[in-house]
This record gives structure tokens, sequence and C-alpha cells, in this order.
């Protein structure tokens, strides 16, 4: 199986913070990947170090052959053509219409003439199912709709690669199954590779093919949907089965509250 995406021995820190210690990850080509794990788990981080946005402290992240963190800027900003991203809540530009939201990254990066960004734009937002929508403005369709206009832009370009941050978000139940079965379906028939960051375990399970978690910045557990629903990983069993107890605790860790106020527990 190639990969499109090889993460070694990587390490990044926000100054004496570290955030990502000792990954070691892959993203095949054609598959969908879930980087799964709590808040603060460095999932959205593990995003930016694909993309360049953040170079590592150690190790290294290579897409289709190059090392993101020795790139010069045009040949990141090549890379990155070679990319689409639907951002957490869809990013979309208020002022545009659905419309012009998916044809400006067309007019951004290419010179096609516009008969042609018209007729593209349109076969993406069919792809979607929201042609008919395309001149409405972003507040007159629902949070569900505003996500599929992100993802039609996020594949405006024909892109090797998508990555989803948090993409089911504050969608309702109907919303959410239909963004996950796009994801899925886009990915599979235009041959892409998506990178599905998400806290979502039933959706996310239903469309990955392989899911890494994340806790305090490493892997803790890796495999299909399939092996991490049985995993006997405390971690995987907690977060999986929404468990309260578990090796992630419900206090911050630090001083009881008896000290804190003082008091003596009496034995």
């Amino acid at each position: 199986m190639v990969n499109l995406i090889e993460i070694r021995d990587l390490h990044f820190s926000y100054g004496e913070r570290p955030i990502l210690s000792g990954l070691r990850m892959d993203f095949p080509r054609g598959k969908v990947i879930a980087v799964m794990g709590g808040s603060g788990s460095g999932k959205t981080t593990v995003l930016r170090l694909i993309g360049g946005q953040i170079k590592p402290g150690a190790g290294s992240v290579n897409v289709a052959g190059q090392i993101v963190h020795t790139m010069t800027n045009p040949e990141l900003f090549a890379m990155r053509r070679k990319m689409g991203m639907l951002f957490q809540h869809g990013a979309l530009f208020t002022d545009l219409s659905v419309f012009e939201n998916v044809a400006f990254p067309l007019r951004e990066h290419t010179d096609l003439p516009e008969d042609l960004i018209r007729d593209l734009v349109l076969l993406k937002l069919q792809a979607v199912g929201l042609r008919n929508a395309a001149q409405l403005k972003p507040a007159e369709v629902s949070g569900g709709m505003a996500r599929r206009v992100a993802l039609a832009r996020a594949i405006a370009l024909d892109p090797q690669l998508i990555m989803y941050d948090e993409p089911f978000a504050g969608l309702d139940p109907i919303s959410m199954g239909v963004t996950a079965n796009l994801i899925r379906q886009l990915n599979d028939v235009l041959g892409l590779t998506s990178i599905l960051v998400s806290h979502d375990v039933n959706e996310s399970f239903l469309i990955a093919d392989y899911v890494y978690f994340l806790s305090q910045g490493k892997i803790v557990a890796h495999g299909t949907p399939t092996e991490m629903r049985a995993s006997q990983d405390p971690y995987v069993k907690q977060f999986v089965n929404a468990e309260v107890d578990g090796p992630v605790p419900f206090h911050y860790a630090g001083k009881s509250l008896a000290a804190d106020l003082g008091l003596e527990i009496q034995s």
C-alpha cells in the first residue's frame, strides 16, 4: 500500500509546552484515516504540520515524497494547491453567494475562463446536492448545507488530499449522516486521501478505514474501527463508550480539596 503521507518520530512544542511526542503515522492513498482523541490531544496540530503552517521540533512529515518543513515558500504553495481543507465551522465568506464561495479558489489559483469556472462550480455543487442553492448566501442555508458548500469548495481544485477538522461539529443527526456519506463517497469517486479529525465516534467509525487515537500528544492506540471497538485499552474504551471513569479524570490534577481548604482528614 502506497502512502501519500508519512509522519516519523515527530515532536512538536509550543515554547516549553510539549504538544506531540514521537508520532509515527501513515496515511495511504485512497483511504479515509480518522485521527481521534480528546480536546487538546494534538489532533488539529497534526493537520497544521501536514499543511506546513508550523514546523516540527524534531522528526519529519513527508507528503508525496517531500519533507514539508524543508520546502521553500513556492514549493509549499504548490503542495497546498493539491490539498483541500474543510474547517470546523465551514469558514465560508458570508458576503459571497454559495456559487462565489466555491468559485473563489478557482479564480484565485487558476487562469480558467469564466464560462469554464461556472461549469466546474455547478458540477461541484451538484456533487454535494446544492446546485440549486448556488445563488443563496451562507446565512440563507442551514448549518448542514453550509458544511456541504464548504466541502464543494474544498474539492474545487481536484485535490489529492482533503483534511477535515471536526466536520460533524454542531450538526443535527441527519446532516451529520449526509456529511459522513459525502466524505466517504467523494473519497472513493475522486480517488482522494482523506484525514478526518473528529470527536464523533459513530460517524467516524462508519466511514474510516483506519483510526489513530491520540492522548496527551502520543498515539495510544491505532487500528481499524472494528479493532478499536473491540479494544481493551482503557483510554480507547473510555472514549468509544463515553465513560465518565477512566484514564481521563473528571478533576484536573493537583492538590486535594481538603488541602486547599486547610482541612485535616481524620482517619
